[in-house]
């Protein structure tokens, strides 16, 4: 069986514990701040305040996908080292870097036609794709190869289960996620969208509710009612630099499933750029989308 390297991209909320073992590698995503372009480096560890804080105070931003070319001068020295590669993308139903990553990978299995390279669409994003991620680096310490951990990637992918909801409307507005005529009725009435990512990886708003308190509710309650699953028990609360309601729902959560596993991680610059400060997440293993 061939040696493998798991890859993934910094859309994905991992916590540094997990990180610092170096088992998961990562390809910096690039975000765009008031017209200044940063490369987010390391999910386990990066300013988040300072971030989110640029975004209230006004800042503009925006993301880049990864180009095939970056794929390429990334991947290739692994199989340089006589390694294939599992690689693990941001939700192709969100940007184009699957799409990029195949490109890169068919060339480069061309060039190096001893060596594999698989692409899976994670149909996931920030926790959610944490999750797959760690989810394949297990599978591998149990010794799948990667053929067997690309299947079980691709069968597994639609039991991550993502819920959110926002504080302020107008970076869905500005995203094209919802109109300006929903965004200002629903600042006047403090309507609150509840967002899901659907089975083909986009971005759906399913329900709306009346007030921050409600739309928190409702997305620890859709956790709540699937219960847990006791082979994968992981729970992320990936937040907008708003701790203490994840605290609080983190709290809620334990009470009612006590066997969950729960970590509190702020939410990927990548996402949280076009969901904007505030914003809660509630994402975990569950029985299906």
């Amino acid at each position: 069986m061939s040696e493998y390297v798991i890859i993934t991209d910094t859309s994905a909320d991992i916590p540094a514990s997990v990180l610092d073992k170096g088992q998961i590698h990562l390809i910096p995503m690039v975000y765009q701040l008031n017209g200044e372009e940063h490369p987010h480096k390391d999910p386990g560890s990066w300013d988040s305040k300072a971030f989110y804080d640029q975004l209230r105070n006004g800042g503009i931003g925006s993301t880049s996908q990864i180009s095939p070319a970056v794929y390429t001068d990334y991947f290739e020295p692994f199989l340089k080292e006589g390694k294939d590669i599992l690689y693990i993308s941001l939700s192709g139903g969100l940007t184009s870097t699957w799409q990029s990553s195949h490109l890169a990978a068919t060339d480069l299995m061309e060039e190096y036609p001893e060596r594999k390279i698989s692409c899976v669409d994670s149909l996931a994003a920030t926790g959610g794709q944490g999750i797959l991620v760690i989810l394949a680096a297990q599978n591998q310490e149990k010794g799948m190869s990667l053929e067997e951990n690309t299947a079980w990637l691709e069968e597994n992918r639609l039991h991550i289960c993502h819920w959110f909801t926002v504080d302020d409307l107008d970076f869905l507005k500005r995203g094209g996620r919802i109109s300006q005529t929903i965004a200002w009725i629903g600042g006047k009435l403090k309507i609150k969208p509840v967002l899901r990512i659907a089975e083909d990886g986009t971005l759906a708003i399913p329900e709306k509710v009346r007030g921050s308190k409600a739309a928190m509710n409702t997305i620890v309650s859709k956790y709540v009612s699937s219960g847990l699953n006791e082979e994968h028990p992981y729970v992320f609360l990936c937040h907008g630099d708003a701790l203490e309601q994840a605290e609080k729902a983190k709290a809620a959560i334990l009470e009612a499933v006590p066997g969950a596993q729960v970590t509190i991680m702020p939410m990927s610059p990548i996402i949280g750029i076009h969901t904007g400060p505030g914003v809660q997440a509630v994402i975990y293993f569950g029985n299906n989308r």
